[in-house]
């Protein structure tokens, strides 16, 4: 009986194919735009995690500047409260920091024969590359001794190598930074934009001594980027970064620090937690079609039971069970729901491919997403064809017989 059920059901929706079509079409909406939503939301949640991952693994920055509500407040980055003795004492002293990289920055134009390009000098160690997650393409890293000799060496990143030599080899050629020579040594890998959209190879680096007395004429420091040894003791480490420098800083009790210590594995859970809410989001937005997708199955199988009144009495006349009618029209409306959905997970996922080929966002297909959204158009189908198929069962046959 179930299979004859079932043949029965097929044959009804096949007897009026437009009508099961436009009833299907809330369902394939809904499902493809659940879909596309949440992969377009899981891909911005992607770019940002990677984004923020291409800045360093177990990050801590620190930055001069007070963050106190009260008094003078100083922008993070702006004092001069950092110097090269404090960097040295957290390699030195704090357990956890596995590697330590002061830096300086400032933007300058910088000149190879008729060419020129604005970026940014980062003046640091060569430590930096290791904390920063960048690598070299080709050439070589300046050394701890270049940073002793304050040596005139320089590494340069894609965009700057781009623009500046084109198809010509950088390595070994002299450019000119604020009209001092500098060798070029070894030319970045591409890493592309950071979450802020900033141009990560937009930039030159050079030993951290030669920045500070060659081209700015300072001593302190403008950041410290520490690296922890494991995600398990980042905050332990920023607790103790912050007492340390509090103690060479000479700030007791309830002073405010003068100093700004920045957790980017904290700035990732944050990240996290956001996207993914606009994720749930979007996703609740596009479920809200396969509610109207289902009350769209609801109202066309109340018609099909209308229609089909004479028929069910005559079955039933013929010994047809109530198990028996309600399962013939459940099957169809579980019938609209798998058929929608399937096709619906198709719509979705070519929506979330064009989308990202058309305008270049990042979109990250979910086979969850699609399992999720594929249930729920078969629990849709069924739960809003209990009240049609119970309408159908319920009928009395002489009365359905009478129906004209």
């Amino acid at each position: 009986m179930f299979w004859e059920s079932v043949s029965i059901a097929l044959e009804g929706l096949r007897a009026n194919k437009l009508r099961s079509i436009l009833t299907m079409l809330g369902i394939i909406i809904g499902v493809g735009a659940v879909i596309a939503m949440i992969s377009i939301g899981m891909g911005v949640r992607d770019k940002v995690q990677t984004s923020i991952a291409s800045l360093g693994s177990n990050l801590l920055i620190i930055t001069p500047g007070a963050t106190s509500p009260s008094g003078v407040r100083l922008a993070a980055g702006s004092n001069t409260t950092l110097t090269n003795k404090d960097a040295q004492a957290i390699a030195r002293e704090v357990q956890g920091a596995q590697l330590v990289a002061p830096s300086v920055n400032k933007q300058y134009q910088i000149v190879f024969g008729n060419k020129n390009w604005t970026t940014n000098i980062q003046g640091t160690t060569p430590e930096y590359m290791a904390v920063r997650n960048y690598e070299l393409d080709s050439g070589s890293l300046f050394s701890s001794r270049d940073v002793d000799s304050r040596a005139r060496v320089a590494i340069i990143g894609s965009t700057v190598t781009e623009n500046l030599f084109g198809d010509i080899s950088p390595l070994g050629q002299t450019i000119r930074i604020n009209k001092a020579p500098f060798k070029v040594v070894g030319v970045l890998k591409s890493k592309g934009q950071s979450a802020g959209g900033m141009d990560q190879d937009d930039l030159v680096l050079v030993p951290l001594t030669t920045a500070q007395d060659r081209l700015l004429g300072i001593t302190y420091l403008h950041s410290i980027s520490v690296q922890a040894s494991d995600g398990d003791v980042i905050n332990q480490v920023q607790e103790d970064v912050t007492t340390l420098l509090r103690s060479r800083h000479k700030i007791t009790g309830d002073k405010p620090d003068d100093f700004t210590v920045r957790n980017l594995a904290a700035v990732m859970a944050t990240a996290e937690e956001t996207t993914g809410t606009i994720t749930l989001l979007l996703g609740n937005i596009a479920a809200i079609s396969l509610l109207v997708g289902g009350i769209g199955i609801m109202n066309i199988m109340l018609v099909s039971v209308t229609e089909r009144t004479r028929e069910i009495g005559i079955r039933k006349a013929l010994g047809a069970t109530y198990h028996n009618i309600l399962l013939q029209f459940l099957i169809e409306a579980i019938v609209i729901g798998v058929t929608g959905g399937v096709i619906g997970i198709g719509l979705g996922v070519g929506a979330a491919y064009a989308i990202s080929a058309i305008a270049g966002w990042n979109t990250v297909i979910s086979l969850t997403a699609i399992v999720i959204a594929f249930g729920f158009s078969i629990l849709i189908g069924l739960f809003f064809g209990i009240y049609p198929a119970q309408k159908a069962a319920l009928l009395d046959p002489i009365e359905a017989l009478r129906y004209e």
